[in-house]
């Protein structure tokens, strides 16, 4: 097992933790149906599509 020879300062442990906190915001796509805001590959909570067919009944 790979052991380190030296041991890691502060500085350059918390540069390379720091870049865990840079993540992207979550992308939206439009339902083809009703225009509202969804992820994508999933189905829409207003209308219930999911590729341009009904796949849920939303009351």
């Amino acid at each position: 097992m790979a052991v380190p020879k030296r041991k890691m300062s502060r500085s350059r442990t918390r540069h390379r933790k720091a870049q865990w906190l840079r993540t992207a915001a979550p992308t939206n796509a439009n339902c083809k149906r009703c225009k509202a805001p969804v992820r994508p590959h999933t189905v829409c909570g207003t209308c219930g599509a999911y590729g341009g067919r009904t796949v849920l009944e939303v009351e």
